[in-house]
């Protein structure tokens, strides 16, 4: 396996590889009327002057078959930096072959290099093949803890006040 697989930091060019990942997780997870990401937003956010995230793509005999969206988190328990995984992808034809758990150990080991406390992401709780995987490596579900989220008219409408 490990002749065929390369795993690689994006760079400026891949861009619209991206994109089109991000539009193939949102396919699966049933929410891809929720897109409305462009090329230059992930240009701009992603490689440009000040960067928010970070993504790994995944090569299966240099054909891109996944990625890894992330960034740099804080907990301020640890007091320590963190990576929040916010995108983790397959194509559903290379998955079983280690491709998506070689994303995870690179980033297990960029989390260590740069000296940071933990590696965390969320999980639809519908997905229950992504939970057993997960849980296979030692990751831990935080049930007590409930997401929350503001985005478009009520994050406006707290903005305003």
């Amino acid at each position: 396996m490990s002749g065929q697989l390369r795993i690689a930091p994006a760079t400026e060019s891949d861009a619209a590889l991206v994109l089109s990942f991000i539009r193939k997780l949102a396919e699966y997870e049933k929410m891809s009327h929720h897109v409305v990401a462009t090329e230059e937003q992930i240009r701009a956010h992603v490689f440009g002057a000040n960067p928010v995230a970070e993504v790994l793509l995944a090569y299966w005999a240099e054909e891109p078959v996944g990625f890894a969206l992330y960034f740099r988190d804080f907990s301020t328990f640890l007091g320590q930096a963190g990576i929040y995984l916010e995108d983790l992808f397959v194509e559903p034809e290379h998955r079983g072959k280690g491709i998506g758990k070689a994303l995870l150990v690179q980033l297990a080991r960029i989390a260590v290099e740069r000296g940071y406390g933990r590696l965390q992401w969320s999980v639809l709780d519908w997905n229950a093949p992504s939970i057993q995987f997960y849980r296979s490596l030692g990751a831990v579900a935080l049930d007590e803890w409930t997401g929350y989220r503001l985005s478009g008219e009520a994050l406006d409408r707290l903005a305003e006040r």
